[in-house]
């Protein structure tokens, strides 16, 4: 009986350590799975960061391509800008320069009439009385002819009076003459004659 009951012993107590090394067996499974899930939870968190970090990066990079691309356009319009601009001003240049010669080429003209001009006076005030008379009057001639053939190419009346406009087709160099004494014409209807307001200068019907 007592080995029997040594051997239920032994075996309770192999069955109690059995128990005992389960137990600690169990224990350690659990913190095991515990420490591996916690793990695999980091490395969820760790890859959603990851993923999240490199969104923010393709963004990032997306923006600075964008602004780069924006920049590019800008700097290509500015260029282009600047190559109008600058063509723009060389046909002003052009311009200008043209417009000076004209001035300059008037200014030598105007010059150049000053003097005849001044020559014409120069040269009248030369002339005697009756060499003026003689000049008016034929200044009236002139003027007398130009309305004869205004009148005969514009089927005009003798009571019709031209102007000075109307007979400067018909007149030497499309110029109104003067009279050399300073007076005044008065082309009147065509069928008068001009009068010149200088008494004396009187262009004499025929």
């Amino acid at each position: 009986m007592k080995l029997k009951d040594v051997f239920l012993g032994v075996l309770i107590v192999a069955l109690i350590a059995s128990e005992a090394l389960l137990f600690s067996a169990n224990q350690k499974k659990h913190a095991a799975l515990n420490q591996l899930r916690q793990a695999q939870n980091d490395l969820h968190q760790t890859q959603t960061e990851l993923q999240q970090t490199k969104d923010a990066d393709a963004a990032a990079m997306s923006s600075l391509r964008a602004e780069n691309q924006s920049l590019t356009r800008r700097l290509t319009d500015a260029q282009n800008a600047a190559t109008r601009l600058r063509t723009e001003n060389q046909q002003l240049n052009q311009q200008l320069g043209a417009a000076r010669q004209t001035v300059q080429t008037q200014q030598q003209n105007l010059e150049q009439q000053q003097a005849e001009a001044q020559q014409a006076a120069a040269a009248t005030t030369t002339l005697t009385e009756a060499e003026q008379r003689e000049m008016c009057i034929n200044s009236l001639r002139q003027i007398y002819a130009a309305k004869a053939q205004w009148a005969l190419e514009l089927n005009k009346a003798a009571t019709d009076t031209p102007t000075e406009q109307d007979l400067l087709p018909y007149l030497s160099g499309n110029v109104f003459p003067v009279c050399p004494s300073g007076g005044t014409y008065t082309i009147g209807a065509v069928g008068n004659p001009p009068t010149c307001s200088i008494p004396g200068h009187v262009l004499s019907q025929q």
